[in-house]
Protein backbone atom coordinates (compact mmCIF):
# COMPACT_ATOMS: atom_id res chain seq x y z
CA UNK A 1 0.00 0.00 0.00
CA UNK A 2 1.30 3.15 -0.69
CA UNK A 3 2.59 5.55 1.79
CA UNK A 4 0.42 8.78 1.67
CA UNK A 5 -3.20 6.08 0.81
CA UNK A 6 -2.22 4.50 3.98
CA UNK A 7 -1.96 7.62 6.51
CA UNK A 8 -4.88 8.62 4.77
CA UNK A 9 -6.89 5.41 5.44
CA UNK A 10 -6.08 4.76 8.80
CA UNK A 11 -8.94 5.28 11.26
CA UNK A 12 -9.67 3.75 14.78
CA UNK A 13 -12.01 0.42 13.54
CA UNK A 14 -14.73 0.14 17.21
CA UNK A 15 -15.74 -2.81 15.72
CA UNK A 16 -13.84 -6.34 14.43
CA UNK A 17 -14.40 -9.86 13.26
CA UNK A 18 -13.92 -12.37 15.33
CA UNK A 19 -11.01 -14.24 13.58
CA UNK A 20 -8.19 -14.69 15.52
CA UNK A 21 -4.32 -12.69 14.40
CA UNK A 22 -1.52 -15.26 13.77
CA UNK A 23 1.26 -14.36 16.01
CA UNK A 24 3.78 -14.18 13.23
CA UNK A 25 2.06 -11.54 11.51
CA UNK A 26 1.66 -9.35 14.65
CA UNK A 27 5.32 -9.96 14.62
CA UNK A 28 6.18 -8.48 11.64
CA UNK A 29 4.08 -5.23 12.44
CA UNK A 30 6.08 -4.58 15.23
CA UNK A 31 9.46 -5.89 13.99
CA UNK A 32 8.93 -3.07 11.45
CA UNK A 33 7.33 -0.64 13.40
CA UNK A 34 10.20 -0.63 16.28
CA UNK A 35 12.20 1.39 13.10
CA UNK A 36 9.92 4.83 14.26
CA UNK A 37 12.89 7.33 15.46
CA UNK A 38 12.92 7.87 18.84
CA UNK A 39 15.53 10.58 20.82
CA UNK A 40 19.44 9.30 20.22
CA UNK A 41 17.85 6.02 19.43
CA UNK A 42 16.85 5.20 23.18
CA UNK A 43 13.70 2.86 21.77
CA UNK A 44 11.68 3.58 24.76
CA UNK A 45 9.37 1.42 24.39
CA UNK A 46 7.85 -2.43 25.52
CA UNK A 47 5.00 -4.36 24.21
CA UNK A 48 2.67 -6.46 25.49
CA UNK A 49 0.54 -8.31 23.14
CA UNK A 50 -2.73 -10.04 24.63
CA UNK A 51 -5.02 -12.52 22.88
CA UNK A 52 -7.21 -15.47 23.00
CA UNK A 53 -8.03 -16.39 27.32
CA UNK A 54 -5.54 -13.58 28.74
CA UNK A 55 -7.47 -10.75 26.72
CA UNK A 56 -11.03 -12.52 27.73
CA UNK A 57 -9.99 -12.29 30.81
CA UNK A 58 -9.21 -8.59 30.99
CA UNK A 59 -12.25 -7.83 29.23
CA UNK A 60 -14.21 -9.56 31.87
CA UNK A 61 -12.76 -8.01 34.73
CA UNK A 62 -12.25 -4.44 32.82
CA UNK A 63 -16.55 -4.59 32.90
CA UNK A 64 -17.19 -5.68 36.45
CA UNK A 65 -15.09 -3.27 37.58
CA UNK A 66 -16.72 -0.63 35.53
CA UNK A 67 -20.20 -1.62 36.91
CA UNK A 68 -19.13 -1.51 40.27
CA UNK A 69 -18.39 1.74 39.94
CA UNK A 70 -14.50 1.19 40.51
CA UNK A 71 -12.77 4.13 39.75
CA UNK A 72 -9.61 3.50 37.06
CA UNK A 73 -5.99 4.78 37.47
CA UNK A 74 -4.26 5.58 34.55
CA UNK A 75 -0.96 5.87 35.00
CA UNK A 76 0.03 8.16 31.69
CA UNK A 77 -0.88 11.50 31.14
CA UNK A 78 -4.63 11.51 29.98
CA UNK A 79 -6.02 14.37 27.28
CA UNK A 80 -7.90 17.33 29.10
CA UNK A 81 -10.21 19.86 26.68
CA UNK A 82 -11.54 22.63 28.03
CA UNK A 83 -15.36 23.19 27.91
CA UNK A 84 -15.65 26.08 25.48
CA UNK A 85 -12.55 25.09 23.19
CA UNK A 86 -12.23 23.96 19.48
CA UNK A 87 -11.12 20.91 21.01
CA UNK A 88 -13.91 19.62 22.99
CA UNK A 89 -16.10 20.83 19.52
CA UNK A 90 -14.17 18.68 17.59
CA UNK A 91 -14.59 15.57 20.12
CA UNK A 92 -18.50 16.28 20.46
CA UNK A 93 -18.58 16.07 16.45
CA UNK A 94 -17.23 13.07 16.33
CA UNK A 95 -19.34 11.65 19.14
CA UNK A 96 -22.41 12.82 17.53
CA UNK A 97 -21.11 10.98 14.34
CA UNK A 98 -20.89 7.75 16.16
CA UNK A 99 -24.12 7.94 18.13
CA UNK A 100 -25.72 8.60 15.00
CA UNK A 101 -24.47 5.57 13.14
CA UNK A 102 -25.01 3.15 15.87
CA UNK A 103 -28.33 4.39 16.80
CA UNK A 104 -27.56 5.85 20.00
CA UNK A 105 -30.03 8.87 21.27
CA UNK A 106 -28.76 11.64 23.10
CA UNK A 107 -30.94 10.35 26.18
CA UNK A 108 -30.23 6.67 26.14
CA UNK A 109 -28.51 6.40 28.80
CA UNK A 110 -28.16 2.47 28.56
CA UNK A 111 -27.36 1.98 25.03
CA UNK A 112 -24.48 5.03 26.34
CA UNK A 113 -23.38 2.93 28.57
CA UNK A 114 -23.26 -0.24 26.23
CA UNK A 115 -20.88 1.64 23.76
CA UNK A 116 -18.55 2.84 26.66
CA UNK A 117 -18.25 -0.83 27.69
CA UNK A 118 -17.23 -1.81 24.36
CA UNK A 119 -13.92 0.63 25.07
CA UNK A 120 -13.03 -1.26 28.25
CA UNK A 121 -13.52 -4.63 26.12
CA UNK A 122 -11.38 -3.54 23.62
CA UNK A 123 -13.85 -3.06 20.76
CA UNK A 124 -14.00 -6.88 21.19
CA UNK A 125 -10.79 -7.37 18.89
CA UNK A 126 -9.07 -10.69 18.80
CA UNK A 127 -6.02 -9.06 19.88
CA UNK A 128 -4.51 -5.63 21.84
CA UNK A 129 -0.45 -3.93 21.88
CA UNK A 130 -0.25 -2.51 25.67
CA UNK A 131 2.37 -0.13 25.00
CA UNK A 132 4.69 0.51 28.40
CA UNK A 133 7.72 2.31 29.06
CA UNK A 134 10.30 2.26 32.44
CA UNK A 135 9.68 4.64 34.78
CA UNK A 136 12.79 6.01 35.04
CA UNK A 137 11.64 8.03 31.72
CA UNK A 138 9.84 10.13 33.57
CA UNK A 139 5.96 10.51 32.74
CA UNK A 140 5.90 12.65 29.52
CA UNK A 141 9.40 11.97 28.43
CA UNK A 142 9.27 8.51 26.56
CA UNK A 143 5.66 10.03 25.23
CA UNK A 144 6.67 11.60 21.39
CA UNK A 145 8.88 8.11 20.80
CA UNK A 146 5.77 5.87 21.71
CA UNK A 147 3.54 8.15 19.90
CA UNK A 148 5.68 7.85 16.76
CA UNK A 149 6.13 3.96 17.16
CA UNK A 150 2.04 3.76 17.88
CA UNK A 151 1.57 5.81 14.60
CA UNK A 152 4.01 2.86 12.61
CA UNK A 153 1.87 -0.14 13.99
CA UNK A 154 -1.47 1.56 12.85
CA UNK A 155 -0.23 2.14 9.14
CA UNK A 156 1.87 -1.21 8.62
CA UNK A 157 -1.76 -3.11 10.07
CA UNK A 158 -2.91 -2.04 6.98
CA UNK A 159 -0.80 -4.04 4.81
CA UNK A 160 -1.89 -7.14 6.65
CA UNK A 161 -5.72 -6.21 6.08
CA UNK A 162 -5.93 -5.30 10.00
CA UNK A 163 -7.47 -2.34 11.64
CA UNK A 164 -6.33 -0.54 15.07
CA UNK A 165 -7.96 1.36 17.94
CA UNK A 166 -5.62 3.69 19.96
CA UNK A 167 -7.23 3.82 23.58
CA UNK A 168 -6.69 3.96 26.87
CA UNK A 169 -10.03 2.45 28.01
CA UNK A 170 -8.74 -1.21 28.48
CA UNK A 171 -5.84 -0.50 31.01
CA UNK A 172 -7.58 2.24 33.58
CA UNK A 173 -6.94 -0.71 35.80
CA UNK A 174 -3.43 -1.31 35.24
CA UNK A 175 -2.69 -3.30 38.80
CA UNK A 176 -5.38 -5.71 36.88
CA UNK A 177 -3.31 -5.78 33.39
CA UNK A 178 -0.22 -6.65 35.64
CA UNK A 179 -1.82 -9.20 37.48
CA UNK A 180 -2.49 -11.43 33.98
CA UNK A 181 0.45 -10.00 32.06
CA UNK A 182 3.39 -9.55 35.03
CA UNK A 183 4.25 -6.16 33.54
CA UNK A 184 6.75 -4.87 36.12
CA UNK A 185 6.11 -2.42 38.67
CA UNK A 186 8.84 -0.21 37.18
CA UNK A 187 6.96 0.21 33.56
CA UNK A 188 4.50 2.47 33.17
CA UNK A 189 1.54 1.32 31.32
CA UNK A 190 0.99 4.02 28.86
CA UNK A 191 -1.48 3.19 25.86
CA UNK A 192 -3.45 0.13 24.20
CA UNK A 193 -4.17 -0.41 20.53
CA UNK A 194 -6.77 -2.96 19.34
CA UNK A 195 -6.23 -5.07 16.61
CA UNK A 196 -7.66 -7.42 14.90
CA UNK A 197 -9.57 -7.55 11.28
CA UNK A 198 -12.34 -4.90 10.82
CA UNK A 199 -15.80 -6.10 10.89
CA UNK A 200 -17.28 -4.08 7.40
CA UNK A 201 -20.88 -4.48 8.75
CA UNK A 202 -20.31 -2.64 12.30
CA UNK A 203 -22.51 1.10 11.58
CA UNK A 204 -19.07 2.80 13.73
CA UNK A 205 -16.02 1.77 11.19
CA UNK A 206 -18.07 4.14 8.55
CA UNK A 207 -17.00 6.89 10.45
CA UNK A 208 -15.24 9.41 8.67
CA UNK A 209 -13.47 12.41 10.78
CA UNK A 210 -12.71 15.12 8.65
CA UNK A 211 -9.14 17.24 8.97
CA UNK A 212 -8.57 20.91 9.53
CA UNK A 213 -7.69 23.01 6.57
CA UNK A 214 -3.50 23.54 6.20
CA UNK A 215 -4.69 27.46 6.28
CA UNK A 216 -5.78 27.13 9.90
CA UNK A 217 -2.94 25.43 11.77
CA UNK A 218 -0.05 26.60 9.88
CA UNK A 219 2.37 29.21 9.09
CA UNK A 220 4.95 30.32 6.28
CA UNK A 221 7.68 31.93 6.55
CA UNK A 222 10.34 32.72 3.68
CA UNK A 223 8.75 31.27 0.91
CA UNK A 224 7.66 33.65 -2.16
Amino acid sequence: MDLIEAVRKRKSIRGFKPDPVPRGVIEQILENAVYAPSAMNTQPWEFTVLAGEVIDKIRNENIENLRSGISGSPEHLTGQWPKDSVFRQRQVELAKQLFSLMGIERQDSEKRMQWMERGFRFFDAPAAVIISADRALGESGPLLDLGAVMQNICLIALEYGLGTCIEDQGILYPEMIRRYTGIDEGKTIVIAIALGYPDPEFPANRVESGRVPLSENTSWFGFD
